[in-house]
């Protein structure tokens, strides 16, 4: 007969490797790509605010969605444009500048200067065209003021993201949403430290 080894009372039991419990190991890096991903949110939303909403009345500059394709290829159909200020006397024959068309709806466009008209008082008129328009505007617009805007900068894509936050749906998203993932998010850093006590 052959005698089968028994543990002795109070013996520590060598436990088996466990199988099929990766799902539990991969919690901390989906913890930590949901961290990074929550935090490139808010800083996506923190430079948009600044760009769009601060800096215009800090520096000067202004911002505009390009709705067409009149400035193709080299911005296009939901690019944000950025136009710094400066002095009307300083435009110039191939510019781009953002200004008030003088017909119409006196909708604000972004074309490229290819005339300028000065008059003897000192008024500065000009005619502009869309790169990608075969034909020069039918309008010569007189810039008012003193301050004309040049633009300078390009913002690929960022206009849909724009239009995006001004659908009702997703403004009321943002507005309950974020606050509610803030609140878990702190929420789950106050409970976790206890969680790992207890453990």
């Amino acid at each position: 007969m052959t005698a089968i080894p028994m543990p002795a009372p109070g013996a520590a039991r060598a436990l088996r490797p466990a199988t099929g419990r990766a799902l539990p190991a991969l919690r901390p890096l989906v913890a930590a790509v949901g961290r990074w991903a929550t935090r490139a949110l808010v800083a996506v939303a923190v430079l948009a605010f600044a760009l769009l909403a601060v800096g215009p009345h800090l520096t000067g500059y202004r911002t505009m969605t390009m709705l067409t394709g009149s400035m193709a290829p080299e911005i296009q159909p939901g690019d944000v444009v950025v136009a710094t200020p400066l002095a009307v006397a300083d435009v110039t024959e191939g510019m781009v500048i953002t200004y008030h068309i003088p017909i119409d709806d006196h909708r604000v466009v972004s074309h490229r200067v290819v005339e300028v008209q000065r008059g003897a008082e000192g008024t500065v008129s000009v005619r502009t065209k869309g790169d990608a328009n075969d034909h020069v505007d039918p309008w010569t617009a007189v810039l008012q003021g003193d301050t004309a805007y040049q633009v300078r900068a390009v913002v690929p894509e960022l206009g849909h993201a724009i239009t995006a936050l001004r659908d009702p749906a997703v403004s009321s998203a943002l507005v309950y949403g974020v606050p509610a993932l803030l609140a878990g998010w702190l929420l789950l850093g106050i409970w976790r430290p206890r969680a790992d006590e207890a453990s």
